[in-house]
């Protein structure tokens, strides 16, 4: 029984196809007690909000970028959409009120390398005015329109190879 098994086992490691090489995707968020958004003040919720983004990265490098390709990405600086108004009576100040002039921003400078070669090497600032009526922000996720923006982002600038604006 344990030989038929053996055997089985390698003829069926024979016949299916090789897994192609994983893009390489390597994500830093540099010195996020210093970025913009207030939320990065606090050691327990700057590390949750990292933890959330360097998924989101690490799914779109997974899923986007091709085999030969690697990125490296700095994260310097983050907005999340929306702003705390403290002044705001019943309990209003403990929630992000979302308007026109607060859309999110995240700065980045990255360098997208393919079979060693650098196709793209930026400092750039990812933002969306229009982030209220991005329909594809309506889902259900804890940073629905910071999401929808770098999704949209990074198909632009890594599979389509748009070159950032400027170059």
């Amino acid at each position: 029984m344990k030989m038929r098994m053996i055997v089985l086992l390698a003829a069926l490691a024979i016949l299916l196809p090789a897994a192609p090489a994983a893009a390489g995707i390597s994500v830093r968020f540099v010195h996020p007690e210093r970025y913009s958004d207030g939320d990065f003040r606090l050691p327990a919720e700057r590390e949750s909000i990292i933890a959330s983004f360097a998924s989101l990265f690490a799914r779109l490098g997974a899923r986007d970028l091709k085999p030969d390709q690697t990125l490296a990405l700095e994260v310097l600086d983050i907005e999340l959409a929306g702003e705390y108004e403290p002044w705001r009576r019943g309990g209003w100040g403990e929630v992000r009120i979302l308007r026109d002039i607060t859309p999110p921003r995240f700065k980045m400078r990255y360098t997208l390398r393919e079979k060693g070669k650098v196709v793209f090497a930026a400092t750039e600032t990812v933002t969306d005015i229009n982030y209220m009526m991005n329909p594809s922000a309506r889902n259900a996720g804890r940073f629905p329109f910071e999401t929808a923006m770098l999704e949209d982002w990074f198909r632009r600038r890594f599979v389509r190879l748009e070159p950032p604006r400027g170059m």
